[in-house]
């Protein structure tokens, strides 16, 4: 209880910004004025918050500001896209002190987990920041995981990773220690730590990467599911009609939503010649990027590809939205902004004639506020909130 005490009083610190007095503490947390004293000096001595000055708001002693010193953890986050590998350095609030970003080597696991160690390693040197202040690094992967072990499973366009110990690898090779985390629900995370809106909230988020997940935000706290690989949504059927997928069915969310499939597509329509020597991340990157081109720049059949897409998002996320009843729906990730204008002009409409609830209220739709680094960043916010976050469960207590 004290340590969850403790945390639901550092995060009401973190969210308010400016600070809070004690005795604003004890408004907003309900707990006794005591107990804010005693887990605010020993936040104090720590030098996680800090004193901000003093107030005068009425008669009595002037109240004194306690706000979060964002400087005193810091944490490291990655993002491992088959196509660009993302770092950021982030402080306590979540901000962003440096980044980088990396070409992702040829496929060979090893090739890639020394690139990623020589790149922490250059990021912590350009910021110049206190290796002591680093709690961890956190690295978003495409799943399937196994957590227990911090192995990669066999994860889309990353054909060569089978098993790979990528937790323990990387923390030997940097000599921090490492958490895992799918993509999606980082991104979710990302959200949460630097978002507005209320904590005790749900949400649908909807990661448009080389492939596409979703991660579920439930009263404030991302669903991991028992073997945290929620989100896998890949061959869920959204259009009957479509192209074969692997998996033997027609239509899946692989086959039609994806950043690959839309530009087979555009390829097919004419827009592009199908000249390309290969089907690789980054050359999918490139077309993609040359089509969302073309529709910003008025080309109406470019534009019908991608209308096609949003049309065939919104039946994936009706599904869903349908069987959870979530307050909001939230998309990000590497390819969102390309495609951002035209889906939220789109979706909101196309999910409010699917919806079930639609004569009770609406469902409102948006882009991640953290950009196409939402991956990155939710990696570095997982090691900050598996320290920091309040969560009821570490109320439960065991028999």
């Amino acid at each position: 209880m004290g340590d969850f005490n403790q945390s639901v009083i550092l995060e009401t610190i973190r969210r308010s910004g400016e600070g809070l007095s004690r005795i604003e503490l004890v408004d907003a947390t309900g707990l006794s004025a005591q107990t804010v004293t005693n887990i605010t000096r020993r936040l104090l001595d720590d030098g996680i918050i800090e004193e901000a000055g003093r107030t005068i708001t009425g008669p009595g002693k002037p109240r004194t500001t306690l706000r979060l010193n964002a400087d005193s953890r810091l944490s490291i986050g990655v993002h491992l896209d088959p196509a660009v590998m993302t770092f950021v350095l982030l402080d306590l609030s979540g901000s962003v002190i440096e980044r980088t970003t990396k070409r992702t080597p040829a496929n060979d696991p090893r090739r890639i987990i020394m690139a990623m160690s020589k790149a922490i390693d250059e990021l912590i040197v350009r910021s110049g920041a206190d290796r002591e202040r680093i709690a961890g690094i956190g690295v978003a992967t495409p799943g399937p995981l196994d957590s227990a072990r911090g192995t990669v499973i066999d994860p889309p366009k990353l054909h060569t990773w089978h098993r790979v110990p990528l937790r323990d690898s990387l923390a030997e090779a940097t000599g921090f220690p490492v958490t895992l985390e799918k993509d999606t629900t980082a991104a979710a995370v990302a959200e949460l730590w630097t978002g507005s809106s209320p904590t005790h909230g749900s949400f649908l988020f909807v990661y448009l990467g080389i492939g596409i997940g979703t991660a579920l935000v439930l009263n404030g706290e991302a669903v991991q599911g028992s073997s945290r690989n929620v989100g896998e949504v890949g061959h869920i059927i959204v259009d009957p009609d479509g192209p074969l997928c692997g998996c033997g069915k027609r239509g899946c969310v692989e086959v039609v939503c994806t950043p690959q499939a839309i530009v087979e597509r555009a390829e097919r329509a004419g827009i592009f010649a199908d000249d390309r020597e290969s089907s690789d991340a980054a050359s999918v990157d490139e077309r993609f990027t040359q089509l969302c081109a073309r529709v910003a720049a008025g080309d109406a059949d470019a534009a019908a590809v991608l209308d096609q897409a949003a049309q065939h998002l919104s039946v994936l996320i009706s599904g869903m939205t349908n069987m959870l009843d979530v307050d909001r729906v939230v998309l990000g990730g590497p390819f969102w902004s390309r495609v951002e204008e035209l889906y939220l002009r789109r979706l909101p409409e196309l999910l409010d004639h699917q919806s079930a609830t639609r004569a009770v209220r609406e469902l409102p739709v948006s882009g991640t506020v953290v950009g196409d680094d939402v991956g990155a960043v939710g990696a570095g916010c997982v090691v900050l909130d598996e320290v920091l976050s309040p969560r009821a469960s570490a109320l439960f207590l065991g028999h």
